[in-house]
């Protein structure tokens, strides 16, 4: 197999093993059903990844950076005020979840099955952009001492963010039987609480 074949294969186990994962879990996944679909021996799954575990952890770590990526994305902010700039976190953040309705799952999941993941996880949020963090977090400031905004932290504010964006996605395999929601209804739900989540975090933080 040449070198442009060798990743080509690569990736397609990676691309079919994400699909598989994210649909069933990690239990209820084998390399032999990933072999299956790739078209491939399992032989040659354990030859670019040598375990299940370790080609989970490729894809968990790729997945878990995702969900947060939306959040600091503020590159492109410019000089908007503070509540204008939670506004597009909120929204870029949101509209990242509902093109990967199932990472919340997954991660959630992955965390009752291995609870030492916590570890990992905090040494990947080292890795988000600090600068950006203190720009937005100068921002809460200076609105606190204007009087514009009530004295909250920015670690509060993000984790009701963060938790009402992700619960609908987590709640919506439930959500869709309970309610019997036909596939317009639940694309309807799933706009209208967006623009919901953006009203409640802003009536949140007035003072």
């Amino acid at each position: 197999m040449d070198i442009k074949n060798e990743q080509s294969m690569e990736q397609t186990i990676l691309e079919v093993a994400e699909r598989l994962f994210l649909e069933k879990g990690f239990t209820m996944t084998s390399t032999t059903e990933i072999a299956k679909e790739v078209g491939c021996n399992q032989a040659l799954i354990h030859y670019y990844y040598r375990t299940k575990d370790n080609l989970f952890n490729v894809i968990f770590e790729q997945k878990f950076k995702t969900l947060f990526k939306g959040l600091f994305e503020m590159k492109n902010m410019g000089n908007l005020r503070l509540q204008d700039k939670l506004k597009f976190i909120i929204e870029s953040h949101y509209d990242l979840l509902m093109k990967n309705p199932r990472i919340p799952t997954l991660i959630l999941n992955e965390l009752t099955r291995q609870p030492e993941q916590i570890d990992i996880l905090r040494e990947k949020l080292r890795e988000l952009p600090e600068k950006l963090f203190k720009e937005l977090n100068d921002d809460l400031q200076d609105e606190i001492k204007l009087g514009n905004v009530r004295n909250v932290s920015l670690t509060d504010l993000l984790i009701s963010m963060l938790s009402l964006n992700i619960a609908l996605f987590v709640m919506m395999p439930f959500v869709e039987k309970v309610l019997q929601l036909s596939e317009i209804q639940k694309e309807s739900l799933i706009v209208h609480r967006k623009q919901q989540n953006v009203e409640f975090i802003l009536q949140s933080i007035k003072p």
